[in-house]
């Protein structure tokens, strides 16, 4: 099963883009705090992305690239609700493919859909999600699609935190999941481009192997 980044040296050129537009803010000594209540050192927002045209292109390049390496019989492409939803749009318009997106519950209203557009069963679809943190909201999405007897063919991200938590969540849900960009090829270019020094390192490095217990008073 797959379960990688697409290429290293792309895969650093994507994490230098997301540095230099502020899509990734790395603050150690006053860190965030995640919806889940998770302190962090980095956060991770790829819809900024969107806002600077050459960088929303070239990651659109990549997941083209990505698609016709892997998964060049793919009939559709699906989007997680909300941030994989343009991203997603962007890049099934330029492979010339359906495209639909999945909410993270269905609607209270109306047909009450939570996979919005044309699909069929047994359509081969690739899902895309913006990010991978535990994986576990981007893994219901899989399960959306095969309720409705979709196949999914994989998923693709553009940054993934490296969790050994959502690997396993992966595994076990049989699913495969291919990404432009990685939480360790972001910390060695912070390192080499000045954003973090080489006291950082060990700290961020201790933060992704137990996030859920990183910051918290003894």
């Amino acid at each position: 099963m797959r379960y990688h980044c697409f290429e290293k040296t792309l895969g650093l050129d994507i994490a230098r883009q997301l540095l230099e537009i502020g899509a990734v803010k790395l603050q150690l000594d006053n860190p965030f705090t995640w919806a889940s209540g998770w302190k962090s050192p980095i956060y991770c927002d790829n819809r900024l992305s969107l806002s600077f045209p050459e960088v929303r292109n070239n990651i659109k390049l990549a997941f083209c690239n990505l698609i016709k390496n892997y998964y060049s019989n793919a009939e559709a492409i699906a989007g997680v609700a909300t941030a994989g939803i343009p991203q997603g749009a962007l890049l099934a318009d330029a492979l010339k493919l359906p495209f639909i997106y999945i909410r993270s519950s269905s609607k209270s209203h109306g047909r009450t859909n939570q996979i919005e557009g044309a699909f069929s069963e047994g359509q081969k679809i690739v899902v895309l999600e913006d990010l991978v943190s535990t994986g576990k909201s981007s893994l219901a999405a899989v399960d959306t699609l095969r309720r409705e007897n979709i196949e999914g063919l994989g998923m693709i991200s553009i940054f993934n935190y490296g969790f050994p938590i959502a690997r396993q969540n992966f595994i076990d849900k049989a699913v495969e999941l291919i990404y432009l960009s990685e939480y360790s090829l972001l910390i060695d270019l912070a390192l080499a481009k000045g954003f973090i020094n080489t006291s950082d390192v060990m700290t961020l490095k201790n933060w992704r192997k137990s996030p859920e217990n990183w910051g918290k008073k003894s």
